[in-house]
């Protein structure tokens, strides 16, 4: 019986306080690649780091899923995942879509919303 392989998605703390997402099948190697700058990407020079979530996940496409749904995230949702603040999250996940709503209007985007006619009803049967 072969052992079934662990993958996890992590959030690091950077010293300049930005959050790096990121998913891996061995965290302890990966966070020790991290603090030593083995690789030179964004955390190697945002050092040092501090992790401050991880989650274990069933296998690796599930973790990468994660890791990208968390990267789409505003930072106050990632604090709130971070603290294990499970109520607040969809709450900051609504104030997400309002803001993106009131940034495409400050843009000049037309954003569209079903309107009712007067003498429609709402599946669009009309009186003349």
């Amino acid at each position: 019986m072969s052992k079934q392989m662990a993958f996890y998605v992590y959030i690091l703390r950077c010293a300049d306080g930005r959050y790096y997402t990121g998913y891996t099948d061995d965290m302890e190697r990966r966070l020790t690649a991290h603090k030593m700058r083995t690789y030179s990407g964004y955390t190697s020079v945002k050092l040092p780091v501090e992790l401050v979530f991880v989650e274990d996940c069933g296998t690796r496409d599930e973790a990468f899923r994660k890791e990208r749904q968390i990267k789409g995230w505003t930072r106050a949702k990632k604090e709130a995942l971070i603290a294990g603040d499970w109520n607040e999250l969809p709450i900051l996940a609504h104030a997400k879509n309002n803001h993106q709503e009131t940034l495409r209007q400050a843009q000049g985007e037309r954003v569209v919303r079903p309107q009712k006619v007067s003498g429609c009803t709402d599946r669009g049967e009309c009186n003349p």
